[in-house]
């Protein structure tokens, strides 16, 4: 039922093999990946190892509730595995499945994001050390998400002028922000140092990166060239789990996380901070400040001026203090 109706004949590939093709062609993030793959397996483990070519419409919807009414998953979680249905038939079948059109996404809650006061922030900071203490401070101080410090190249920061180029940011767009002065001397000295390792790769013969799309065929030997070499690259060879390839790779994620949650106990914090907050705190000071929020809605790499917005809900507006009534009670 779901095959295409004058689809041409032609060897099958397997289904993983099938998925990841589509996925990579059309550069979703690895992230993105690992998450529709799940979905897909959980689907076909929900009907007990059937192939979702062989799902009825009433099957896919049967997981959809079955998510929200036996899992109790999130209003995001339960769209999320929707997105990743819609990509395998869509994309991966190339099936034209009108009924998932009527399916009804939940509606996802609005809550207004987590932001630390200067205090509070700088005190986060102050234990942020090492390399990944850089990495939280640039978070901090440009408003970026933490994959796209994580993914920034060496071509990527403009020292003399102040810019840091921001490639291939959510959704595929790239942007610019501003450089924290406070922080050219430690970006200097990181650029230095990663340029001394990189010789070191050189030498070796093991200085291949990463590249974007099909960066590879146009230039040759970029992938061995220092503009394209991770800033913040990890300090040993390590297997990449997606393509097998044994070089340097940007730090982790996770590396970052684990530095905000332990700067947040030692600083005595009792919010549940994450490396996202950063941005947060990033865009509500500056607004706070008296920053134009269309300049915020840029430098956040936002779309719609609406979800730049959310921030002036939780700002701390000089001027108005509200005095709760119980203050003006008199009481003993």
């Amino acid at each position: 039922m779901l095959a295409p109706a004058n689809a041409a004949p032609q060897q099958p590939l397997k289904l993983r093999d099938a998925f990841v093709a589509r996925i990579r062609a059309k550069h979703y993030a690895p992230s993105t990946e690992k998450s529709y793959w799940g979905w897909i397996v959980a689907l076909c483990r929900h009907h007990r190892g059937r192939h979702p070519r062989e799902l009825q419409p009433a099957d896919i919807e049967d997981f959809l509730s079955h998510l929200a009414t036996a899992s109790h998953v999130s209003a995001s979680t339960q769209n999320q595995a929707l997105a990743a249905i819609l990509f395998l038939y869509r994309d991966v079948y190339d099936t034209q499945l009108p009924w998932l059109d009527n399916i009804t996404r939940a509606k996802r809650p609005k809550p207004l994001p987590l932001v630390l006061g200067r205090a509070d922030t700088q005190a986060l900071l102050a234990h942020c050390t090492g390399l990944p203490g850089l990495i939280c401070r640039l978070l901090y101080g440009t408003g970026m998400r933490v994959n796209e410090a994580l993914r920034l190249r060496m071509g990527d920061v403009d020292l003399r002028r102040g810019i840091i180029t921001v490639r291939l940011g959510k959704g595929g767009k790239d942007r610019t922000t501003c450089l924290p002065r406070s922080l050219a001397r430690a970006l200097a000295e990181q650029m230095e140092e990663r340029g001394r390792v990189h010789a070191i790769d050189v030498a070796r013969g093991m200085a291949d990166v990463e590249l974007p799309d099909a960066i590879w065929r146009k230039y040759p030997t970029a992938a061995r060239e220092l503009p394209w070499q991770w800033l913040f690259a990890t300090s040993t060879y390590q297997t990449c789990h997606r393509t097998g390839a044994y070089r340097r790779h940007h730090i982790d994620a996770r590396t970052i996380q684990r530095t905000i949650k332990q700067a947040a106990r030692a600083a005595g914090l009792t919010q549940a901070v994450h490396p996202h907050t950063l941005r947060h705190c990033f865009a509500t000071h500056l607004l706070e400040s008296g920053a134009d929020i269309r300049t915020v809605q840029e430098l956040l790499g936002h779309t719609d001026v609406a979800t730049t917005q959310i921030y002036t809900h939780v700002m701390r507006r000089p001027g108005l203090a509200t005095i709760s009534p119980l203050d003006t009670l008199q009481t003993h």
